[in-house]
């Protein structure tokens, strides 16, 4: 259960931060990098849910919360000491990402297929899902790189790789079923 009763601390004063297990580390450390891009990739998603309703916005409702999973995932390092926790420590498990990957089927479905790259832009939902995107995509770039470091749930890495998926497709639906995408012209402005 988490209680936030006093939102600032001063532990963080002198440019450190507690990881999940309490260990200190600098505010610019890889680890803390990823998870603060998740955490970004998660407020720009609340951003695009200012645009969304119905199916969608249920779905964008439960990324947000994996979004948080994983958050908690990334901030505990250390996997083979999850037992030590006293507690089971919230990973993203095999489930999460079998979700996104069933969601992007169904989405692409009827879909046409694409014979150019899409420009981000469209409707204001499809943009924010653009932008969703391309920050879930610097997420995974850097949780890549701390996977070369240091050890991380594998399941945490499929999730963020089929997320920028996920925002791709679903900015596809809301630009009317593709229908509405800004197609790139190659050249267009060479004159």
């Amino acid at each position: 259960m988490v209680v936030l009763s006093k939102i600032y601390t001063r532990t963080g004063d002198a440019g450190d931060t507690a990881l999940g297990d309490g260990t200190r580390v600098a505010k610019h450390a890889l680890r803390v990098s990823a998870y603060g891009t998740v955490d970004e990739t998660n407020a720009t998603l609340g951003l695009a849910r200012l645009h969304a309703s119905g199916d969608m916005d249920a779905a964008l409702q439960r990324i947000q919360n994996d979004l948080f999973d994983l958050g908690a995932d990334l901030c505990r390092p250390d996997m083979a000491r999850d037992h030590e926790a006293g507690y089971t420590p919230l990973r993203i498990i095999d489930a999460q990402v079998d979700r996104l990957e069933a969601e992007i089927d169904a989405m692409n479905a009827n879909l046409t297929t694409l014979r150019s790259f899409i420009l981000p832009g469209g409707t204001a939902l499809a943009a924010h899902l653009h932008l969703c995107r391309t920050v879930s995509r610097r997420a995974e770039r850097l949780t890549v790189e701390l996977a070369t470091l240091e050890d991380i749930n594998p399941a945490a890495l499929r999730y963020l790789n089929r997320l920028s998926d996920w925002f791709f497709v679903a900015s596809r639906i809301a630009n009317d079923d593709g229908r509405g995408d800004v197609l790139w012209v190659p050249g267009l402005t060479r004159g």
